[in-house]
């Protein structure tokens, strides 16, 4: 009797490591219910190991927390400080919660990586992309609008300055004009929203190639991606050369003048058009960098080598999302003078040591230098 219970016991621990050792592919262990929302193309793909689940997954909680922090913060300080309640600043706020609703989602993404899969089915999925789309989108059009207050501020500096109402107007057409590429997929009217990668993740639908897919798949990529693409680029090539050709003005008529320079600001070592050329090229790389290769990704997939699409390779323009949602509030908001004048207020302990501008000293230097992004 010994040795049969020997026996059954070294057979059904050799059963199991053996079964520990099968390499399954994505989403085997899935419901029919579930796993008809998986597209075939990742079903052929073998199960990735668990280290890289949890590796995700911990990435997710520093982008997740880093977020929180600074999106939170400039949600806080833009809203409860009256001198920061101005018409610009009203894009920075949206922006703000474009990027905090972006990581918002983040505890799916963790519930999913640390159960290894597709766990929290298709409604979590719903959840997940249609957070993504909202604020993806929402933050690709408000970068726009970002753009286009900075334009009409520097290139028509005394009749073009946009008013508040203006702003709000603004920000409800940009809600409305991202709304619908979250209900078409979530109804599946147009689109739908998927499992990707890992499935851990979920976006839009770009594998599957029927005609009326394909059309939606280049329908938001002209929408969420050139469209603010082109108004970035346009707004802020214009704002570089106005600023060169005032420059240049300058120098000629100090040469005149016999002057060395026309600017009371001449301890600044660095000129106003290279500090525009930065914040523009900075704003540009990072929208860039964010939603590039997820357009690039779904172009692929739907009119290119799916092949090339591997879940690993799928899960890195995601990660590219995230961390720009976690540098957006540095760049816009954590870099204003006057917000950190608040944020010194409000929070001492960070010793953040910014020193006050007089409103005098302000015109000034807004008579004779171009101000970055969020200076107004």
């Amino acid at each position: 009797m010994m040795l049969y219970n020997w026996t059954n016991e070294g057979l059904a621990q050799a059963r199991t490591f053996v079964d520990s050792n099968i390499q399954h592919t994505l989403g085997w262990n899935l419901s029919p219910d579930e796993l008809i929302h998986v597209p075939e193309h990742w079903q052929s793909y073998p199960e990735p190991d668990k280290s890289l689940h949890l590796l995700l997954g911990m990435v997710y909680i520093f982008f997740f927390i880093a977020s929180m922090i600074g999106n939170g913060l400039v949600l806080w300080i833009f809203t409860s400080a009256k001198s920061l309640r101005t018409a610009s600043n009203i894009f920075v706020v949206n922006l703000a919660f474009c990027d905090f609703l972006m990581m918002l989602k983040a505890p799916v993404f963790l519930y999913n990586s640390f159960h290894f899969g597709f766990a929290s089915g298709h409604l979590g999925c719903q959840i997940f992309a249609g957070m993504g789309a909202l604020s993806g989108i929402g933050a690709g059009m408000t970068n726009a609008a970002i753009a286009y207050d900075r334009y009409t501020t520097i290139t028509k500096p005394f009749d073009g300055k946009i008013t508040k109402m203006k702003s709000i107007v603004i920000v409800l057409f940009i809600w409305f004009y991202t709304i619908p590429w979250t209900v078409l997929p979530v109804t599946e009217m147009w689109g739908r929203f998927v499992p990707e990668g890992f499935l851990t993740a979920c976006s839009f639908d770009y594998l599957t190639r029927t005609f009326d897919n394909r059309l939606f798949v280049g329908a938001i990529f002209t929408f969420s991606y050139v469209i603010p693409m082109l108004m970035i680029i346009y707004f802020y090539s214009q704002i570089v050369s106005k600023v060169f050709s005032h420059e240049k003005a300058l120098r000629e008529q100090a040469k005149k003048m016999n002057v060395e320079s026309l600017r009371a600001n001449q301890q600044n070592t660095e000129s106003a058009e290279i500090r525009i050329a930065k914040a523009a090229i900075t704003i540009c790389f990072l929208f860039v960098l964010s939603w590039t290769p997820y357009a690039v990704l779904a172009l692929i997939g739907a009119f290119g080598d799916q092949t090339l699409l591997t879940p690993g390779v799928s899960m890195i323009p995601a990660l590219n999302c995230k961390l720009v949602a976690c540098i957006d509030p540095y760049i816009y908001a954590i870099s204003h003078p006057k917000f950190r004048l608040e944020l010194q207020k409000k929070l001492p302990w960070l010793a953040i040591k910014e020193k006050e501008v007089s409103d005098t000293q302000s015109v000034a230097s807004q008579q004779t230098a171009v101000p970055p992004p969020s200076t107004t």
